[in-house]
């Protein structure tokens, strides 16, 4: 049994690490590439980055427990609904309510989809003094990002990743729900979890149990912490995963 994760926008496999010292056995956390990595020229959006995760997760083998946040989480969602051949055993995420069919995305997102507002402002970004306020590791410690973290994130901050954020925001306009939801036919049989950090000034609590309802996924709300709710208490973050595999029918991990 291999549990694997997989980070967001605009982050990197670190985010990761605090939780994974509380997990036993075997993990992987992934690269998406572009974050601190090269990006192919064939990942121009969220459909080929979905195939690249799927074949990532081929060539481990499983069984696979996968693990998403943010673009991960929507990732890892897609997977275990378009994929048969996939060998996941479980799945987490943490943005099921970007698949709703009313969900709107956040500020940042709709800028990033304009052109050129969205190359001007990663470019701002990009090239702001990390501490003077307008780096993405500044904004995203406000939500919780740890300042190690931050730091990583803005080191790996360059023209390819900028524009990995591009092609991915652009190709997911005006939701999920717009292509990958309509492909959910109803409830899963892949067992999920679905987690709601209730101290999540983006997140979409209604939202997230609508969708744990479609999709036939548990929910559990986070109370108190961010988006980061990985990095802000990992043990606590630990403990949900490991009580959420314990409670798989035929489930080894504990």
């Amino acid at each position: 049994m291999t549990v694997v994760f997989l980070h967001g926008v605009p982050e990197t496999p670190a985010i990761w690490d605090g939780v994974r010292q509380h997990i036993p056995g075997d993990s992987i956390a992934l690269r998406l590439p572009g974050f601190g990595s090269a990006r192919p020229e064939h990942l121009t959006g969220k459909d080929a980055y979905a195939d690249w995760l799927a074949g990532e997760l081929r060539a481990i083998g499983g069984p696979i427990d996968l693990v998403g946040h943010d673009w991960g989480g929507h990732l890892a969602m897609r997977v275990v609904t378009a994929f048969d051949d996939v060998p996941v055993r479980s799945w987490v995420s943490d943005v099921a309510h970007g698949w709703h069919p009313d969900y709107r995305w956040h500020d940042a997102a709709t800028l990033w989809q304009g052109s050129p507002a969205g190359e001007e402002s990663l470019t701002g970004l990009r090239t702001a003094t990390p501490g003077s306020g307008g780096t993405f590791g500044d904004i995203l410690q406000g939500r919780g990002m740890t300042p190690d973290i931050a730091k990583e994130v803005d080191a790996v901050h360059d023209e390819t990743m900028s524009a990995a954020i591009l092609t991915l925001y652009r190709s997911a306009w005006p939701n999920f729900h717009a292509d990958w939801g309509q492909a959910i036919t109803g409830p899963l049989t892949t067992p999920g979890l679905l987690l709601a950090p209730t101290g999540d000034m983006l997140s979409g609590v209604e939202q997230d149990e609508d969708m744990a309802r479609r999709l036939g996924a548990k929910l559990v709300k986070v109370e108190g912490l961010s988006h980061y709710w990985m990095l802000q208490q990992p043990a606590k973050g630990a403990e949900i995963l490991r009580d959420f595999w314990a409670s798989i029918p035929g489930a080894t991990r504990s």
